[in-house]
């Protein structure tokens, strides 16, 4: 019997995801994870926090069947920097750059500024997120850059990634995992008796003198949004040096996707004085943004991590996850997890490089993991 005739399949860049049919789009991205929907990531094209002068031009890998139907995408973006990725490959550039190499711009699958795993083939078919990665080394080849690098991957697409022969990479972040409690009690009583006493320490002086707000879709009022912008301000300039997303971008989440969004903003004497802003997905509660304007001893870990555990537990979400980079939340409950990236390196010899400082950078990640699971607050059993 003859094999069938593969089926049809047109691979394209896009100029941007809000050129995309936010439908089509969406059914390929599912509704679990809000950073890879249409709306989030068309309003940071439409808001101008990526785009021209940004660093990030969008350029989103599209795969259609022969009717013209969209099969298989992924947001990426043509990078003339590694701002706002969170996974560091500053020392491969500096190292490219030694050499005579050329290493921006270069092409990243990512949701711009967000630390949080998530899928970045969106396809129903494996065939197919195969070959967004082939597009992407057709887009590298073809236009003589350095590299193409995806972040934050899906621990599920990494076979995919790894098959057609890209570079892996883990990291580690600190995530809370909803093991069924009734409320934060529950929590803490899996937790040692000196970490139990010093949570509930922190958590009453952290709101002493405070009146704390938890608020949703449309109870979230323009004065909220106000707050939050200048939270984030405040944030951003002393992290990055300036915010990555504008005004706009927050007056768009609240406009397209305030039942996504959670703020939880603590006032005094009648003013907003820090908030922290919260993403919900299918299973998850997403810490994303957060800033004070004054100094308040403990507030940060009660509006972002603890008051995020209350919040995960009352709306019976499997798990916590509250962004990049935090040791400190280890001693809050917050475990260790792997986080992955992949990474296509052009250049043969290049690659070889990388490799190499990857297998050595692995081999300390390893033992890093290993000492955080050994630090767990949690009562020994038994």
């Amino acid at each position: 019997m003859a094999e069938a005739d593969p089926p049809v399949r047109t691979l394209s860049l896009g100029t941007g995801v809000a050129a995309v049919e936010a439908a089509a789009w969406d059914a390929l991205a599912g509704g679990g994870n809000p950073f890879v929907g249409h709306a989030f990531l068309a309003l940071l094209e439409e808001s101008g926090s990526v785009g021209p002068g940004t660093g990030w031009q969008p350029a989103p890998l599209l795969v259609e069947d022969g009717a013209g139907r969209l099969v298989a995408a992924a947001p990426a973006y043509l990078k003339t920097h590694s701002q706002g990725e969170y996974v560091f490959d500053h020392v491969w550039a500096d190292a490219w750059e030694r050499a005579g190499g050329a290493y921006y711009p270069k092409l990243q699958i990512a949701v711009p500024f967000t630390p949080v795993p998530g899928p970045r083939l969106l396809a129903a078919e494996a065939d197919d997120a195969t070959l967004l990665l082939r597009a992407a080394e057709a887009v590298v080849r073809q236009n003589d850059l350095s590299s193409a690098h995806a972040t934050f991957v899906a621990p599920e697409q990494m076979p995919l990634f790894e098959a057609a022969g890209w570079l892996l990479r883990r990291d580690i972040q600190f995530h809370f995992a909803n093991r069924g409690y009734r409320d934060f009690d529950d929590f803490l009583a899996t937790l040692t008796s000196a970490k139990r006493k010093q949570l509930r320490k922190e958590r009453a002086r952290a709101v002493q003198g405070l009146r704390i707000e938890d608020v949703s879709g449309d109870a979230i009022r323009a004065e909220h949004w106000d707050a939050m912008w200048a939270f984030y301000q405040d944030t951003g300039a002393r992290k990055w040096g300036h915010p990555y997303l504008t005004r706009a971008a927050f007056d768009m989440i609240g406009a397209r996707m305030a039942d996504k969004v959670l703020l939880s903003i603590a006032w005094q004497d009648g003013r907003p004085v820090a908030g922290a802003m919260h993403l919900i997905g299918a299973d998850t509660l997403y810490g994303r943004y957060w800033g004070c304007l004054i100094d308040i001893p403990y507030l940060h870990f009660e509006l972002c991590y603890y008051r995020a555990v209350d919040l995960a537990i009352a709306r019976d979400l499997a798990r916590v996850e509250a962004g990049a980079q935090g040791g400190h939340k280890l001693a809050r409950g917050y475990a260790p997890v792997a986080t992955w990236s992949a990474h296509f390196i052009a250049d043969p010899g290049f690659r070889r490089a990388v490799a190499d400082f990857l297998e050595r950078e692995r081999a300390a990640e390893e033992s890093e993991m290993q000492w955080l699971e050994g630090q767990m607050p949690f009562r020994r059993s038994g």
